[in-house]
């Protein structure tokens, strides 16, 4: 076993602290990585406070994950010593069912393995995180970062950057499309930038006039002020899809509005509380209400590659780990923009 410093809760709600925790040695197929960065995620903070329910303790959170690889196994082909590698919110699955053979592993049968709190495949062996100073990771959830990506901004894209890559590219977004992304926090303005960069006319809805700037410096065509009365009549039927990173409440229905007929509507955001939707709403139009997971390491890592092509990292402020408690504090009041990426050289 390797001796890992890692930062980590103890229990719910508690601050996360350093504990040292166990990695496995690399096996004939296993990865190991010295992490450089470690994105933080407003789920970690989720779950790091059990706010979703059957946390599992001590939980070490991190599933953005940017570093170099220390060890490979003997039978590792796609990585070598050297090599910017990443890891995401995934570290194995069961790669036997149909989603894992089609590429969507997220939504393996079995169950995914997830990076933190959660097992391995054996369902016994507890996951942690990227709040450390190693992985060890199987090649095949492993991906590869290419090396024009600035590492510490390349981090989010694990997870902010495919979960909002993925619905665009579900959903065929083009040039010319009308895409409205709803939110301008870590995932948000991940949507802006993708989706600018595969040539959509983008426009932000946000609360807050005071992001308008960031908005159109993101990328984004237009901004619309979602508390303005006249935000809502005026862009009615104008968006053929509509990305929704929003995690606070808010009405769908109103939103369903914005689409044109056929359009769609994805969620990526999780309001804290179920949202009514009117069947109207859908019907009219022949509207669609969807959601979204994630991507497979495929998609994950194509979406990679898109990055690197378009030059597209996230917008982040890099802090010390000794931070971190502080800056789950500042994530919920949104005071960050748009990502915090920890050192991990500081660990």
């Amino acid at each position: 076993m390797l001796k890992t410093p890692a930062w980590a809760a103890s229990s719910a709600g508690k601050r996360l602290a350093p504990l040292t925790i166990d990695r496995r040695d690399p096996g004939p197929h296993d990865v190991a990585i010295d992490i450089l960065f470690c994105g933080v995620c407003h789920s970690d903070l989720h779950q790091a406070r059990d706010e979703w329910s059957g946390a599992l303790f001590p939980m070490v959170p991190g599933h953005e994950i940017v570093g170099r690889v220390s060890q490979v196994g003997g039978g590792v082909t796609n990585f070598a010593v050297g090599d910017l590698a990443g890891v995401g919110c995934m570290v194995d699955s069961c790669r036997t069912c149909q989603p894992c053979r089609t590429g969507t592993e997220q939504f393996c049968e079995k169950g995914v393995a997830f990076t933190y709190n959660s097992t391995e495949m054996d369902r016994r062996t507890p996951t942690y995180g990227g709040y450390s100073k190693r992985v060890v990771v199987d090649q095949s959830f492993v991906l590869k970062v290419p090396a024009s990506l600035d590492p510490a901004g390349a981090a989010p894209l694990l997870c902010a950057g495919i979960t909002t890559y993925s619905p665009l590219r579900q959903w065929n977004c083009k040039k010319g499309d009308r895409v409205g992304v709803v939110g301008l926090g870590g995932l948000g303005h991940m949507a802006v930038k993708l989706a600018a960069s595969m040539g959509a006319e983008v426009t932000v809805l946000s609360t807050s006039r005071s992001k308008e700037a960031d908005a159109i410096r993101l990328g984004a065509h237009g901004f619309a002020a979602t508390k303005e009365g006249a935000t809502f009549k005026k862009l009615a039927g104008h968006f053929d899809l509509l990305i929704d990173t929003v995690a606070g409440s808010h009405d769908y229905n109103a939103y369903l509005g914005l689409l044109r007929a056929r359009g769609t509507m994805v969620v990526v955001g999780v309001p804290p509380e179920p949202t009514p939707v009117g069947a109207f709403s859908l019907i009219g139009g022949n509207k669609r209400l969807a959601g979204s997971m994630i991507g497979g390491i495929a998609e994950t890592q194509e979406m990679l590659d898109h990055c690197a092509k378009h030059k597209i990292v996230s917008d982040i402020e890099v802090i010390p780990i000794q931070q971190i408690n502080e800056a789950y504090e500042r994530m919920l009041r949104s005071e960050v923009r748009y990502r915090f990426v920890i050192d991990i050289s500081t660990l």
